[in-house]
């Protein structure tokens, strides 16, 4: 994971180590046993063993099949194909690769030892670090997306289109998968036989403060501060809106079209801001932690509740927005593969 500055394992050297990781039998696990500098493996029972993977596996799962929940809705009904969803799309995709990225973690985390070598530790770290950067970038691209909407409706129509949606979002994860490949060859991942301060069998992001420093103002602090700019922004337009529309009606006003549409876009940016919210609550420890003195046990904490935010997402708009409801309906009931059923509007309220 991106921020995840670990410590590294102690090399096989010396009485303490051995002594440390003793088994019940008095015999020691390695990662690689033929090898002096291995890592030392983790000892569980085997009752822990399955335990700890069964939970992860569910997690796993959980998270690839709720964020394909999203992507399959946005993706078939034609009624949902906007500039916003789009995003939301791109988001989910990116929260349902987290889902198999938990499954490794948890092998790491279980087993405590990485088998695939310093190259397969490179990629996958990119790999993650690209998940993580180009979250955050849709959050960004939600937001101004928002702002536009609530805040310059009437130019929203020429300034979002679908396609330019479209280019934002490549350009977006093109940046991420830049900067993220930059970022993981300069913390050494891809060869560490020259390191005295790694053993064999051990994957992480070990880099300098001023990287951690520098890393952590580019790619959170800064987009961060914006998307909580912009949504300030929208949610002081909504209240100023609202008002004019009370003031409005009190006055014998008709303007229904327009306050239904206003209440939709402010709708949209709550849902939305409640994910950029979450999003935040869940990383906003994990990086302060990250630059700080605290032991090994918080961080992989807080890495694993980073983990989870990626499962949160789908139950949020389960609860804000009723045309998921619908669409999970059609899915789970295999009406997606009857004919035209792309063309249904969901939107529709049917009498009971």
């Amino acid at each position: 994971m991106k921020g995840q500055y670990e410590e590294p394992n102690k090399l096989l050297t010396g009485g303490d180590s051995i002594m440390a990781y003793e088994t019940e039998d008095h015999e020691t696990q390695y990662c690689f046993p033929a090898i002096n500098s291995s890592c030392i493996k983790g000892k569980r029972s085997r009752h822990e063993y399955y335990m700890m993977y069964m939970f992860f596996s569910l997690l796993s799962a959980w998270t690839v099949f709720l964020n394909l929940l999203v992507i399959i809705s946005i993706s078939h009904f034609k009624k949902l194909h906007t500039p916003t969803n789009l995003l939301i799309v791109s988001l989910a995709v990116a929260d349902m690769l987290v889902g198999i990225v938990i499954l490794i973690e948890a092998t790491k985390l279980i087993d405590t030892c990485w088998y695939f070598g310093d190259t397969s530790c490179g990629i996958y770290s990119i790999f993650v670090t690209v998940l993580v950067s180009g979250s955050l970038g849709n959050l960004v691209l939600i937001a101004v997306d928002r702002y536009v909407a609530v805040c310059h409706p009437l130019l929203y129509p020429q300034k979002i289109t679908t396609t330019k949606t479209l280019l934002t979002i490549c350009l977006c994860w093109f940046y991420s998968s830049a900067y993220s490949t930059c970022f993981v060859i300069n913390s050494g991942c891809f060869n560490t036989s020259h390191r005295t301060d790694v053993c064999q069998g051990e994957c992480a992001i070990i880099i300098t403060f001023a990287w951690r420093v520098t890393d952590l103002i580019l790619t959170f602090v800064s987009p961060c501060a914006l998307i909580i700019s912009l949504y300030m922004r929208i949610f002081y337009v909504v209240n100023q809106q609202v008002k004019v529309i009370n003031s409005l009606m009190n006055g014998g006003k008709s303007v229904m079209d327009g306050s239904r549409r206003r209440k939709s876009e402010s709708k949209a940016a709550l849902t939305l801001g409640i994910i950029v919210t979450v999003y935040l609550l869940c990383w906003i420890p994990y990086y302060i932690c990250s630059i700080s003195a605290v032991s090994s046990t918080i961080i992989n904490f807080l890495s694993w509740v980073v983990y989870i935010n990626s499962g949160l997402n789908p139950l949020i708009y389960a609860l804000f927005y009723p045309w998921f409801k619908k669409t999970v309906k059609h899915i789970l009931t295999l009406k997606i593969l009857q004919p035209a059923s792309s063309l249904v509007n969901i939107f529709t309220v049917h009498p009971s």
